[in-house]
């Protein structure tokens, strides 16, 4: 005798939607969040929101050409899929382009989700038409940001609730599953004493229990491992450099990896766990929330990009093409931290910070707030940091600044004054004529063919050191976690599989716990807007292949 029809186990964005879909379906579902109600949601209400969408209305408006062909060909350029257990991550990378260009959008508005007009255009790659990143714009940002794509799903879970379906259960941690014969019938796991802890802040782990619970089924959604340093670094790949020291987290310390160790632990296959996602473009938070909390810069594409010792990154590495291969390349440098060097033009032009709190005109449909951003002045979340963030810098003059930026380090490495001003000097020649063989100055001009960028995004290119864009704007760069990439290894019902591929009987997935679908749909690399995206998917896919299947 089953207690409930299912237990979802973590209340962010893929459990939600699991559980929705349940719930709407008849199911009787128990949803577990280690985490006080305040994070109800999980890390899906802290992102900018921006999600994938192939050949959308917003796209087109903006004379961007689309078509699922060429998504698919940027997707598997991206992805690199090259080892056996890559089989169903492949077939999960298809059906959710087929889903991005297809229904997603539909559906999303049908939930009430909307979308800020202007599509951004991350990951630009800046190889060859197979190689890595987005050939247009696909960086949809949701109307009201993180928050916004959270509340229809919460409103669905609480609805159910109110119909007896939904059971929500704070503060109760899953430490195992419960396996009779080859199939798993339950959970059982740690009551964690109440906490008052705001959204995202740490949480007591004292106990204040045990719970046991008996289900005809279990899904995990509990997210990656991004909160918890030593796990990254214990997985951290040599293709990367090697396991930074400093790490700025870019989730909350929650987001610990336990559930995927326990659901190894009982059985389950975990894949491509080398596989991860962290920015290179990190800054720590003037008012952090959680523990080395870190904010992640979106570049537009001018800022000079050097790495600590003054030199310049090389072709393609310009900002917002290319994460993992800069990242890659900075492990090479011997240091972990590299350099923006900008003008007040280009930041109050192209500097936009992650975060739904970091955005309050689009996270608060403010659309008087909003015009700012085509205004001329620095927005001001962006100032804040210039104005409080330990990694800015700000200067009249060059030598000024570079001092500055070896007070930000501590002369570790001393920058040397001629070294930053020759990468700057020879950058600006090629930015006095209508010819460059400079390919960053040449992005930018391309850039600004996009009527989005040149509206909202890119600044017009002009000289570093002109008196008329200053004042200089020098910014530490710190390495930033965030996603997980493999996970648990799922067939195209989200059904957990054993090694060997046998399903793992009673045992379901989704979100970043199944490397947002099949043990990592995204291959190596992601083309952004992908993470919510795979949770929506992947969340409704389990919780409706679920429900047919009870």
């Amino acid at each position: 005798m089953t207690e409930t029809d299912v237990v979802v186990v973590g209340a962010g964005l893929a459990g939600l939607v699991a559980t929705a879909e349940l719930a709407d379906a008849g199911k009787r579902v128990v949803l577990l969040e280690q985490e006080p109600e305040a994070s109800f949601g999980g890390q899906a209400w802290w992102s900018f929101g921006g999600l994938f969408l192939v050949d959308s209305p917003e796209q087109r408006r903006l004379r961007v050409r689309d078509s699922l062909e060429l998504a698919r060909q940027d997707w598997l350029g991206t992805a690199g899929f090259d080892r056996p257990e890559d089989h169903w991550p492949r077939q999960w990378a298809e059906a959710y382009l087929q889903f991005a260009a297809g229904e997603k959008r539909a559906w999303l508005r049908e939930q009430g989700i909307g979308f800020f007009p202007v599509v951004g255009w991350a990951e630009r790659g800046g190889y060859t038409a197979t190689g890595h990143g987005n050939s247009v714009p696909r960086f949809h940002i949701v109307w009201g940001t993180g928050p916004a794509i959270v509340a229809p799903f919460a409103r669905r879970v609480r609805a159910a609730v109110e119909r007896g379906l939904v059971e929500l259960r704070f503060r109760h941690r899953v430490d195992e599953l419960v396996v009779t014969g080859n199939a798993v019938t339950g959970v059982r796991g740690t009551v964690l004493v109440d906490s008052d802890a705001a959204r995202g802040e740490a949480s007591s782990r004292d106990r204040a229990g045990d719970f046991e619970l008996t289900a005809a089924a279990v899904v995990v959604t509990s997210g990656g491992i991004g909160g918890n340093h030593d796990l990254v670094r214990q997985n951290w790949p040599a293709r990367l450099g090697p396991a930074p020291e400093r790490l700025l987290s870019g989730v909350p310390a929650h987001v610990d990896g336990r559930m995927l160790q326990a659901t190894e632990a009982a059985g389950a296959h975990l894949v491509n766990r080398d596989r991860m996602w962290h920015y290179t473009e990190g800054v720590a938070n003037h008012s952090p929330v959680w523990a080395r909390h870190g904010i992640r810069i979106l570049p537009g594409p001018s800022s000079l990009w050097l790495d600590a010792t003054g030199k310049r990154l090389p072709v393609p590495l310009f900002p917002g093409f290319d994460t993992l291969g800069t990242l890659a390349h900075i492990g090479q440098t011997g240091h972990e931290h590299t350099w923006f060097v900008a003008t007040q033009k280009i930041v109050e032009k192209e500097f936009a910070l992650s975060g739904s709190e970091q955005n309050p005109d689009l996270t608060g449909k403010d659309v008087r707030l909003l015009l700012n951003r085509v205004k001329a002045g620095v927005a001001g979340p962006v100032q804040a940091f210039l104005d409080r963030g330990e990694d800015f810098v700000v200067a009249a003059t060059l030598p000024q600044l570079v001092a500055g930026m070896n007070r930000v380090t501590g002369g570790t490495p001393e920058l040397d004054l001629a070294t930053v001003e020759a990468e700057i000097v020879c950058r600006d020649r090629e930015v006095g004529h209508a010819f460059s063989k400079d390919l960053q100055i040449t992005a930018i001009r391309g850039a600004r063919n996009y009527l989005g960028d040149k509206l909202i995004r890119v600044a017009p290119p002009h000289r570093l050191l002109d008196p008329a864009a200053g004042p200089l704007i020098a910014v530490r760069l710190n390495l930033l976690t965030r996603k997980t990439l493999g996970g648990l290894e799922t067939d195209l019902s989200g059904r957990v599989l054993r090694p060997g591929g046998e399903v793992f009987g009673g045992l379901y997935a989704a979100g970043e716990a199944s490397g947002f679908g099949g043990g990592g749909m995204h291959g190596y690399r992601s083309l952004e807007g992908t993470f919510l995206g795979g949770c929506l998917f992947s969340g409704r896919v389990a919780g409706r292949a679920l429900a047919a299947a009870l």
